[in-house]
């Protein structure tokens, strides 16, 4: 049996540019690593007319019950201007005790971490009743429709049970052990187009300006709050991200106005509640106004929960001992694939601290690779004692 070293692996996984949708290899690498470990493994490529083909990884290691997964993805968001950085985002370096690359912390140190706590457990116990598996996608910070969303149906076309699975997102906002997450809000995304009468501003009677009835259904949607939140969710929020004319005539009043707008939504809502909501308001500010709407919508994700078990638990219980910290349940933040995953088995998130996800010199300490190693050992432990 191999030792798989936490940091070496991290380092190795963050040399691959897999800026999404590419891999760059970084799956097949992966592969190789749990191939050394026992592991049946399964590239999952797939693909439409309308996005890039993903490749993703489901690898399993036993064929009975119970079946925990762990769950992650190798993508990674573009570094930004390369220049900003003190070292190449693609060739990890540690400074002062951190780990420094695009994806050391959101999140190939966290798959790193997993891996080695299995190889660890193998060491240990090369016969243990029950299964170990990876789903891993190359498409969680993109689109996520060629990846973890596929994986799933897949798993459910070959009846392939998980009984739990964690996921390995950041979910530390300033040190390891602080929260654990254990569902999401929901992600509803919508653009409104207004269509009007185009004409010249010195005859405003003779035109019909969509601004204007735009700006009242942007009023309209903020000035109600959607709800107070509960004791698991925060209150549901909509915020517009764009509003947008593409006039650039001064004397002319345009044809046609549009606004995007994003809603994270707590368990008080659905997303086709919303979408209600949402088309009401429009419709009935337009036909005042005589004005032509669109609203189109997106959803990433309905909102979730999981209710704490006996597996959570003991989660929790593990990350306090090892970081002398209580963790908190929590269901703040954005997406993950755990929206997709939920539909199969109950999970939960927990990874490394957050702080430096998305940045210039993404970094992760190297004492708190250790100790996800040892959280995820240990979980691994009590699963299957």
């Amino acid at each position: 049996m191999p030792n798989i070293n936490e940091l070496t692996l991290a380092k190795k996984l963050i040399k691959f540019p897999s800026v999404t949708p590419k891999d760059a290899g970084a799956i097949s690498y992966l592969s190789k690593q749990l191939k050394k470990l026992g592991f049946d493994c399964k590239i999952l490529e797939f693909k439409d007319k309308k996005s890039k083909p993903i490749k993703n990884l489901y690898a399993r290691l036993g064929k009975k019950g119970p079946n925990l997964c762990y769950a992650g993805h190798t993508d990674v968001v573009p570094p930004g201007n390369i220049k900003d950085w003190t070292v190449n985002p693609f060739k990890p370096v540690v400074k002062k005790n951190y780990l420094i690359g695009r994806g050391a912390n959101d999140m190939k140190s966290s798959i790193a971490c997993f891996v080695s706590a299995v190889n660890q457990f193998l060491n240990k116990r090369n016969k243990f009743e029950g299964s170990i598996s990876f789903l891993i996608t190359g498409d969680e910070e993109g689109l996520a429709i060629n990846g973890t969303k596929k994986v799933v149906d897949y798993l459910k076309k070959k009846r392939e049970k998980i009984d739990f699975c964690i996921v390995g997102e950041p979910t530390n906002p300033n040190k390891l052990g602080e929260m654990i997450k254990i569902g999401r809000r929901g992600s509803l995304s919508g653009l409104i187009k207004i269509s009007g009468t185009q004409g010249h501003v010195a005859y405003p009677h003779l035109v019909n300006n969509p601004i204007n009835t735009l700006v009242a259904v942007c009023r309209k949607l903020k000035e109600k709050r959607l709800d107070q939140g509960n004791k698991n969710f925060q209150p549901s929020n909509l915020e517009f991200t764009s509003i947008n004319v593409d006039n650039k005539a001064t004397n002319v009043i345009p044809a046609s106005a549009r606004a995007q707008f994003n809603i994270r939504f707590n368990n008080l809502h659905t997303s086709s509640g919303l979408k209600k909501k949402i088309s009401s308001v429009v419709r009935n500010i337009s036909k005042k106004n005589k004005c032509k709407f669109r609203v189109d919508f997106h959803v990433s994700g309905e909102s979730f929960l999981t209710k704490p078990n006996d597996t959570i638990y003991m989660a929790k219980k593990i990350i306090k001992k090892i970081t002398k910290i209580t963790p908190k349940f929590s269901t703040t933040g954005g997406t993950s694939d755990a929206r997709f995953i939920r539909k199969i088995s109950p999970c939960l998130e927990f990874g490394l601290v957050n702080k430096t996800m998305h940045k210039i010199d993404e970094c992760v300490s190297l004492k708190d690779l250790k100790n996800l190693t040892k959280i995820y050992a240990n979980i691994l432990e009590d699963f299957f004692r």
